[in-house]
């Protein structure tokens, strides 16, 4: 009897670590609660428990029952640092569904899992052009010139460098949002300072939207949708705080180099 308990409780252990870890992973890679719930349920039921898990501002708790409802196991596990990556997202909800069609036990799952995290992410160096050609294509669509669209390049290209690099330095990311947005703003402003091209205000405006946290804010929103209010209120603030930063930076850079609007 004893025996059967102790394999239970292991079974039971292996499987809520398992699922912790997946569902941090989740939650940092921009999934949405709502999927992250639909993932969990349908890995526990193929596995013959049932999962309740509450997702705080800075971490999970996963509870996990056995079939019978008489033996649970708890686990908590802190959310990682916000590293949106939607290939990620989609993968581990595949990986979700391999688990019910292909009957992956929890090991085989857990190599798949670490497959997944180990994948081999775009060059960083392809994302920073590819940013800037992304918010230099914004300068366009609203009506900017192609001076301005250099600028917002350069200007884009530079902060988003700083973004890159400061936070493997352990520099708050608040810091890095403000440094980086002051130093594209900085930039863009050259079009006022040196009086380039036609439409110097379209590039100051678009050269910091590659920092506007729309990921945070919309997957808040549907958090809020569908009643997961500390989720939603945890989202909509992290993205508060960003768009802040982003502000002040942008004030920073007005401060420095004297430019008024008014």
């Amino acid at each position: 009897m004893e025996t059967e308990e102790l394999t239970l409780h292991n079974e039971l252990k292996r499987k809520s670590i398992f699922l912790r870890d997946y569902t941090t992973e989740l939650y940092a890679s921009g999934a949405t609660t709502i999927r992250i719930e639909k993932n969990l349920s349908r890995i526990a039921e193929q596995w013959h428990t049932k999962a309740d898990f509450s997702v705080l501002p800075t971490c999970i708790a996963l509870n996990l029952w056995d079939e019978k409802e008489e033996k649970s196991y708890t686990v908590t596990g802190k959310i990682p640092a916000d590293r949106i990556n939607f290939n990620t997202v989609s993968d581990l909800s595949r990986l979700s569904w391999k688990i019910v069609e292909e009957g992956l036990d929890v090991q085989i799952a857990t190599d798949r899992f670490k497959d997944i995290l180990y994948k081999k992410r775009l060059n960083p160096w392809l994302v920073l052009v590819l940013v800037g050609f992304a918010n230099a294509s914004f300068c366009e669509l609203f009506g900017g010139d192609l001076i301005s669209m250099a600028i917002v390049f350069f200007a884009t290209v530079d902060g988003f460098f700083l973004k890159q690099k400061l936070p493997a330095k352990g520099v708050d990311f608040r810091i890095v949002i403000v440094l980086a947005a002051c130093l594209s703003s900085v930039i863009a402003c050259s079009g006022f300072v040196f009086g380039l091209g036609k439409t110097p205000e379209v590039a100051l405006a678009t050269s910091v939207l590659y920092f506007v946290p729309g990921i945070p804010f919309c997957n808040a929103v549907c958090d809020l949708i569908y009643g997961h209010y500390i989720c939603c209120i945890s989202r909509f603030l992290h993205a508060l705080i960003i768009t802040v930063c982003l502000s002040l930076g942008l004030c920073i850079a007005f401060g420095l180099l004297n430019i008024q609007f008014l």
